[in-house]
């Protein structure tokens, strides 16, 4: 049981020495005074699991070679907006406890906190996840770089390393690539304003296809400009495609999540915007041979299956089928013009034949056997009629006689009846 404040413990002795029971019940008790305390330091182990009640964390002094077992509630680290890892800097809120069965020492923690880095990497954090929510991040928003830019627009700092790197790559992959570039702070409160205002001059120039944003790498607190709001948004809003080329591999600023392409580097950022023009002739050349290839088997393809097919008997002598229907012809023109010339020579018989009939049956030849035709003139200067009864040809009617050689004119002496 522990001592009441302000009394002094039995002294230990040679004769009277204490159990270790009574020396941990002590010590518990001097811990327990010192109730519960705020303490910084640097987490090194964090071991942690869902199911798990409590979870387990070492803190090391940042100054010395010191650190203390935590215990805390695995609730409270599932709740926390950014998740603890080895090296977080941190403030934590707890009660020492000394377990007297073990004679082990650890704080219970009731409030853990990121400071310095941790604090910035907290903030990241948040607004990552805000604007994940607000679905910036979502991969149907990316646009696709141009195959080849007719102009890239860089943003960097001014004669940077990371300037150089991509004006090298660049030119040494494609030497016609053209650049439009400004140099702007990268470091430091002026970086968000000019950065943005540069966007937004490249964004706005129609001759610009990609816009990149490289930075060399640096602390946290430097690629921080590179995690603002502000700059994000507007990258979202730029209709440009826009790379994000900051820091090294393991630099991960929001900017890269909401640009278009997150290039490991300056360097990789290059790269992925110009194609190779050695790579390209080279698949150019590789395209041409497989095309000539496939046009020289397609030929020797087809000058096969030609020869295949004149070895065939029937065009072994292609100009037989000709002959063939020549000859053909030549008997159906001769059958033709026999049976032309007999149709027409039975058709002349049948009209002689009938010329003769009608000869025979016609006026003409009936005059010329002793008839005659007998018109009457009339008076009134009218056309002739011919006279069919007595009563059309009253004496002194003037009469013309038609006979086989000519006609005859005439005057009616008188009529008589027939009886």
């Amino acid at each position: 049981m522990a001592e009441p404040h302000g009394a002094q413990a039995p002294k230990s002795t040679a004769e009277t020495p204490w159990s270790v029971s009574k020396l941990n019940t002590s010590v518990k008790g001097w811990i327990e005074r010192l109730g519960y305390l705020w303490v910084e330091g640097q987490l090194t182990q964090v071991k942690t699991k869902p199911n798990w009640s409590y979870s387990y964390l070492t803190l090391r002094d940042t100054q010395a070679e010191a650190s203390v077992e935590l215990i805390a509630d695995t609730r409270l680290l599932t709740s926390m907006s950014t998740p603890l890892n080895d090296g977080d800097h941190v403030i934590i809120h707890g009660k020492p406890n000394f377990f007297t069965q073990r004679g082990s020492f650890s704080m219970k923690v009731t409030e853990i906190r990121h400071v310095g880095v941790g604090e910035l990497l907290a903030r990241i954090e948040q607004l990552r996840h805000r604007l994940a929510a607000e679905g910036l991040f979502d991969p149907q928003r990316k646009r696709r770089l141009p195959y080849l830019p007719n102009k890239v627009g860089l943003i960097t700092g001014r004669g940077s390393a990371a300037e150089r790197d991509v004006l090298s790559v660049a030119q040494d992959r494609w030497p016609a690539v053209r650049f439009e570039v400004i140099n702007t702070a990268v470091q430091g409160p002026r970086t968000v304003p000019e950065v943005i205002a540069a966007l937004e001059r490249l964004d706005a120039d129609p001759e610009v296809d990609v816009i990149i944003i490289a930075r060399g790498g640096g602390s946290v607190e430097d690629l921080l400009p590179f995690s603002e709001e502000a700059l994000q948004r507007a990258v979202a809003a730029a209709r440009t495609p826009v790379v994000s080329a900051i820091g090294h591999e393991p630099d991960n600023p929001v900017l890269d999540n909401v640009a278009d392409l997150r290039a490991a580097t300056p360097t990789d950022a290059a790269k992925r915007v110009v194609p190779s023009m050695e790579e390209e002739l080279a698949l150019v050349a590789e395209a041409r041979a497989r095309s000539a290839a496939a046009l020289r088997a397609w030929v020797e393809r087809e000058r096969q299956g030609l020869a295949n097919v004149r070895s065939r008997p029937a065009l072994a002598n292609p100009m037989g089928a000709i002959s063939q229907r020549r000859e053909e012809v030549a008997r159906d023109v001769q059958r033709m013009r026999r049976e032309i010339t007999y149709f027409v020579q039975q058709q002349t018989s049948v009209v002689s034949a009938l010329r003769a009939q009608v000869s025979a049956l016609g006026p003409s030849a009936t005059l010329a056997r002793g008839y005659s035709v007998v018109q009457v003139l009339p008076r009134d200067g009218s056309g002739p009629e011919v006279v069919t009864s007595i009563e059309q040809s009253p004496p002194g009617s003037q009469l013309r006689i038609r006979v086989g050689d000519g006609s005859i004119t005439a005057a009616a002496m008188g009529v008589t009846q027939a009886d």
